[in-house]
C-alpha cells in the first residue's frame, strides 16, 4: 500500500533538489541557450536538466507511476498513478532574470489530482497538499482570503502569447475587472499564481491557453486551502481543458458571471 505522506515528503524533497538546480543555473545563464519551441514559447537547457532530476528521483518513488511532463522527459500516460510535472513555470521570467518561477509537480490518480507540490524558487517557499489534508507552505498551513466581494479583491491573470484568437474578449474582461477589482497582476507562472490564491496573497486567478502541467499541483493546493477551482464554463474540466478559474470561494460566482458574459459572446 503507498503511504501518501511519505511520498508527499519526497516529493518536496526532490522539488528542492530541482529548485537549487534552476537558482544555481540563474547565476550565470547566458541567453543564447534559449531555444524557441513554438510563438512566444522558450525553453532552455535549465528546464530539460530540471525536468531530468526531477523524473529520475521520483520514478524511484513510485516505479508504477506514468507520466506527463512539459519537456517530454518520459512520457507514460494510462497508468494508475500519473505524475505531472513542470520542472521551470515560468521559464520567460527565468530567461529575463525576474525572480518569479517555480516547480509545480502533481500525482493524479485516475481522474483526479490527490498531491501537488509547488517549489517557488527564489523565495524558497514550498507549497504542497495531500488531497483531503490541507494546503500547506513551508509545514505552516495556509486558507484562502476572506474578502467577499471582487470589489475587495485582487486578481491575477496570464497574457495571451501565442494563441490570440479570443484577445479581444480577453482584453475586454481585463477592462472590467480593472474597474470592478483592487486591481490586476501578472506574475508570469501559473503555478506561483494559483498559489498565492490558496495563501491568501490573490483572491483570484483566471487564464486561458494552459497545460495541465502549469495547473495541476497548484489547483489543489487551492482547494485544499478552501478555494474554488473551475473552467471558464463553472465545470470541473480546468486541469486539461485549457482554461481555469480560481477563486478563495467567496467571489467565485461573481467572478465567473463577468466572465462568462464577455468569453462566451
Amino acid at each position: 500500500m503507498i503511504d501518501l505522506n511519505q511520498v508527499l515528503d519526497q516529493t518536496k524533497d526532490i522539488a528542492k533538489k530541482a529548485g537549487a538546480f534552476i537558482r544555481k543555473e540563474r547565476q550565470h545563464f547566458d541567453l543564447k541557450k534559449v531555444e524557441e519551441k513554438g510563438l512566444n514559447d522558450l525553453v532552455s537547457y535549465v528546464d530539460k536538466e530540471a525536468e531530468k532530476i526531477i523524473v529520475e528521483n521520483l520514478s524511484k518513488v513510485l516505479p508504477e507511476a506514468g507520466f506527463i511532463t512539459e519537456e517530454g522527459t518520459k512520457e507514460e500516460e494510462n497508468k494508475e498513478y500519473t505524475w505531472i510535472i513542470d520542472p521551470l513555470d515560468g521559464t520567460t521570467n527565468f530567461i529575463h532574470g525576474i525572480p518569479v518561477f517555480c516547480v509545480s509537480i502533481g500525482l493524479q490518480k485516475g481522474n483526479e489530482i490527490i498531491l501537488g507540490v509547488v517549489y517557488e524558487v527564489n523565495m524558497h517557499e514550498c507549497f504542497y497538499a495531500l488531497k483531503g489534508h490541507g494546503a500547506f507552505c513551508n509545514d505552516t498551513p495556509i486558507h484562502v482570503s476572506k474578502a467577499k466581494t471582487l470589489s475587495q479583491s485582487l486578481l491575477a491573470t496570464g497574457f495571451p502569447y501565442s494563441a490570440f484568437s479570443q484577445i479581444d474578449e480577453y482584453l475586454d474582461i481585463m477592462r472590467v475587472m480593472m474597474q470592478k477589482t483592487h486591481g490586476l497582476r501578472r506574475l508570469g507562472s501559473a503555478a506561483a499564481d494559483l498559489c498565492y490564491v490558496a495563501c491568501g496573497r490573490m483572491e483570484g486567478y483566471f487564464e486561458y491557453n494552459l497545460n495541465s502541467y502549469d495547473v495541476a499541483a497548484g489547483s489543489l493546493i487551492v482547494q485544499e486551502a478552501g478555494g474554488q477551482v473551475t473552467d471558464f464554463k463553472n465545470g470541473n474540466d480546468y486541469v486539461f481543458g485549457r482554461e481555469i478559474i480560481a477563486t478563495n470561494s467567496s467571489i467565485h460566482d461573481e467572478l465567473w458571471n463577468e466572465l462568462h458574459q464577455i468569453w462566451s459572446r
